[in-house]
C-alpha cells in the first residue's frame, strides 16, 4: 500500500525495485542458494557474477577465466535485453501516438516547478492545463512551436508531446 508524500512509491521506483528484485531472484535460483548465501553482509566479501568463488576456495586463472567470465557477460547481457524488453512493452501500453499540423489548437501541461507553472501569476488552485495556443509549425516527429501570448513570451515556444 502507498499513501500520500511517501516518494518511494511513485511507479517509476516501485519498477525499478522489481526490476532488481527479479535480477538477484535469478541470481540465487541459478546458482542454487539463499540469499544470505548468495549475498553476505556486515564486511564479508561480495560475491559478484564475475567474481563467484568465497575465501579459501581455488581461483581459475588464465583463458579458462576468461571464457567463464565471457559468459557469464553474456548471460547478462541477455537478461538485461529481456528486462529492458518487458519494461518497454509496458511503456509502450500506455503510449499514444499524437500527431498535430499547423494550424491546430493546444492545451499545455503546466506544473508548479516547470517553467510554465512559474510564469503564471502565483495562485492556490493553478490550473493543469492552459490554453488552447496555436500551433505554428512542426518541428520535428515530437516538437511543435506554438504561438504563446505576451505574458508567457520569456518561455521557448517549442515543446514537446508527451
Amino acid at each position: 500500500m502507498s499513501s500520500a508524500y511517501h516518494p518511494q512509491t511513485d511507479g517509476q521506483s516501485e519498477r525499478t525495485i522489481q526490476s532488481l528484485e527479479d535480477l538477484l531472484r535469478t541470481c540465487v535460483l541459478d546458482h542454487l542458494g539463499t540469499w544470505s548465501d548468495m549475498f553476505p553482509l556486515y564486511g564479508k566479501r561480495c560475491r559478484t557474477l564475475l567474481c563467484w568463488q568465497q575465501d579459501g576456495e581455488s581461483v581459475v586463472l588464465g583463458p579458462e577465466f576468461l571464457q567463464q567470465t565471457t559468459e557469464k557477460v553474456k548471460v547478462i547481457q541477455d537478461r538485461m535485453r529481456a528486462t529492458q524488453s518487458r519494461q518497454k512493452s509496458y511503456a509502450d501500453k500506455k503510449r499514444r501516438p499524437l500527431e498535430f499540423e499547423a494550424g491546430d489548437h493546444v492545451f499545455l501541461r503546466v506544473t508548479p516547478t516547470a517553467s510554465i507553472g512559474r510564469a503564471l501569476k502565483s495562485r492556490q488552485l493553478t490550473p493543469r492545463f492552459i490554453g488552447p495556443y496555436k500551433i505554428t509549425r512542426r518541428i520535428g516527429p515530437v516538437a511543435y512551436e506554438i504561438a504563446l501570448p505576451p505574458h508567457l513570451e520569456n518561455l521557448h515556444n517549442v515543446f514537446h508531446v508527451l
